[in-house]
């Protein structure tokens, strides 16, 4: 869907001092910035809601994928900024969306045993780590409550953690996989999203890319098929 102009350049303001600073001004202050009225700013978050740019908290801005304004639970810490990753899937692409940081050090905790992890995270390949994601939502079902995926988009040391938490929580499986099949979904699926204009992806196009990093069955809207991560 194409945003309005309005839209599209509160859209660009928004991700371009995200990937900048990791954090965002007043909203006072980005209206000022775009010289248009606090009326028209929120007119124009509200569009990017809509439209699934942005994901708002109390009309103010708490995710715009792959960065987000607090935590879930992943820092990403570059030479010069950190970031709130929003889940496993965000905190992996951070590297390969910001062009002045191809290295980052990626940092989270199981949630099954509290086991600390870091990664050092670039844009060039996965890193190693025996550790393995596991991703509660659907792909069709991550909107219109994104953060709650994200939230649950998480990685933990091993599969028997999964296992834990999934008993300790009552929730069901989702889909497991390697930090080398999260680093290949990560790598390209926000490309262009710190240019402008930037269109979203149609759903088609989504299991395509899907497809094509090694990801299989329901899940993500793809036939099912024996996996392998």
């Amino acid at each position: 869907m194409t945003l309005s102009e309005l839209a599209e350049r509160t859209r660009f303001a928004i991700y371009t001092r995200l990937a900048a600073d990791g954090a965002l001004p007043p909203r006072e202050e980005l209206a000022r910035q775009l010289d248009v009225t606090p009326q028209d700013y929120d007119a124009a978050l509200t569009e990017l809601a809509q439209t699934r740019n942005v994901v708002l908290k109390d009309g103010e801005v708490e995710m715009a994928h792959p960065f987000a304004t607090r935590s879930f639970g992943f820092s990403v810490m570059g030479a010069r900024t950190l970031w709130w990753g929003g889940c496993a899937w965000d905190s992996f692409a951070i590297p390969n969306l910001v062009p002045d940081s191809p290295e980052v050090l990626v940092a989270t905790t199981c949630p099954a045993c509290g086991t600390a992890h870091a990664w050092t995270v670039t844009n060039q390949g996965p890193p190693e780590g025996s550790q393995v994601a596991h991703f509660l939502t659907p792909a069709d079902r991550i909107w219109p409550d994104a953060a709650h995926a994200c939230e649950n988009q998480l990685i933990f040391c091993s599969e028997g953690c999964v296992e834990d938490w999934l008993a300790r929580t009552g929730n069901d499986r989702g889909y497991v996989m390697s930090l080398e099949t999260l680093w290949r979904l990560a790598a390209h699926w926000y490309e262009g999203r710190l240019d402008t204009p930037y269109v979203r992806r149609e759903p088609v196009a989504a299991a395509d890319y899907f497809r094509s990093v090694g990801l299989h069955g329901p899940f993500w809207g793809l036939p099912e098929q024996e996996e392998s991560r």
